[in-house]
């Protein structure tokens, strides 16, 4: 497991390369929450948004997990407490405000870069109310 790499996975540069493309900048392999050793692929502090890239044997992807036949028990409960630690960090995460994102290492990085381009739009606001009474204010015509 030690010489599995952490961060500049083939998937994680491919999304980073797209959203480069983009024009969007982030921070690469950094803990979003002070305290917390836990580090997000890609964070853009300022929109709170923290995007991770998982492997899909090490978290379990529900399309390509696989489990190993040696050691059966261990690894088992070793991936089991990789998804913990991830809905652990999700919900973490959002009670302070941020929205995450995850992508599966099979993912597309184009498809992955507009859900995180689109988490990073802000939504849109409706046009103000005018106040009753007020001349912009159609509610009393005959």
């Amino acid at each position: 497991m030690s010489r599995q790499r952490r961060r500049d996975t083939a998937p994680e540069v491919a999304l980073r390369r797209e959203l480069h493309r983009r024009g969007l900048r982030f921070y690469v392999d950094r803990a979003p929450l002070p305290g917390v050793r836990r580090r997000a692929d890609l964070v853009f502090p300022r929109r709170r948004v923290a995007v991770y890239v998982d492997g899909c044997f090490w978290h379990w992807c529900p399309l390509h997990a696989t489990d190993p036949k040696n050691n059966a028990e261990w690894w088992a409960d070793k991936l089991a407490g990789n998804v913990k630690r991830d809905r652990d960090t999700d919900s973490r995460l959002a009670a302070a405000g941020w929205t995450v994102i995850r992508v599966w290492e099979h993912e597309d990085p184009m498809t992955a870069a507009t859900r995180v381009a689109e988490a990073l739009t802000p939504p849109a606001t409706p046009p103000p109310e005018s106040p009753a009474g007020s001349p912009l204010d159609d509610s009393d015509t005959d």
